[in-house]
């Protein structure tokens, strides 16, 4: 018997890091609902990914700025399966990073945006799912950043969206544990994912992985590892944690 095998995950926020979640939790046995905004995209990952497997995997179009899509995704899930274990927090908005200079340059307007998708978003699906992960005593991974520890000069929004998933982590983790639900976060450096090395900036990759303490590029695969890890049996006893996935470039308790 795979070890998560008659579990139900959703993963909301298709994407690289998404979709490999998805694939490695089907190979563990879990069906999944895989929710994005590309809808075609998140469509054709699930295919691919049930054809390989043998597990049920479907996709659905939902809006994580917008509670009443977010409502849906989540009773998607349940009607479809009868169920819902697991939850992986993972959608993003990464179409503004490049205007998302510092605190005085950047326009309120794509502050907003950040904190509305990165943030606010992630409590909407707390919402929603956790009265279900309450029934299953599940586990909810939401993806943070080291953008929230390094301090950048660049990207205040961002790392000050990922600061708070942290936090709404944490509280999760206190809040509903006695119910028996866990919550973590996980702290990815830069992960390739569908991106064409050869297409980034000359020297790019070369000071990524300098900036580490072993020379192994980030790939979606090793976050989706980890989520699977805190769904199964083995991370029962893990929760409240930020755990960073990043080749070593930070170092903290």
């Amino acid at each position: 018997m795979k070890r998560l095998e008659n579990k139900v995950a959703l993963v909301a926020g298709g994407g690289s890091i998404g979709s490999a979640t998805v694939r490695r939790l089907a190979e563990d046995g879990c069906r999944v609902l895989l929710g994005d905004i590309a809808l075609d995209q998140a469509e054709a990952d699930a295919e691919e990914i049930s054809r390989a497997t043998g597990v049920e995997v479907i996709a659905t179009a939902y809006d994580q700025g917008d509670d009443a899509s977010v409502k849906r995704l989540v009773q998607t899930a349940v009607d479809h399966f009868g169920q819902l274990d697991f939850v992986h927090a993972n959608a993003a908005d990464l179409s503004v990073a490049g205007e998302d200079y510092d605190a005085v340059a950047t326009d309120l307007a794509i502050y907003d945006r950040t904190m509305d998708i990165n943030l606010r978003g992630f409590v909407l699906v707390t919402r929603h799912a956790m009265p279900h992960l309450v029934k299953s005593r599940g586990a909810i991974v939401y993806t943070g950043s080291g953008s929230a520890y390094i301090g950048e000069p660049t990207r205040f929004s961002y790392g000050m969206s990922k600061s708070g998933v942290n936090a709404l982590m944490r509280h999760v983790a206190t809040r509903w544990g006695p119910e028996g639900v866990r919550a973590n976060a996980l702290a990815p450096g830069f992960v390739l994912g569908r991106r064409d090395a050869s297409a980034l900036p000359e020297g790019f990759m070369e000071m990524v992985t300098a900036a580490q303490r072993i020379p192994v590029v980030g790939e979606p695969r090793h976050i989706a590892a980890m989520v699977a890890h805190l769904f199964s049996d083995d991370g029962a006893w893990i929760t409240g944690q930020v755990i960073a996935i990043d080749g070593g470039s930070t170092m903290r308790a």
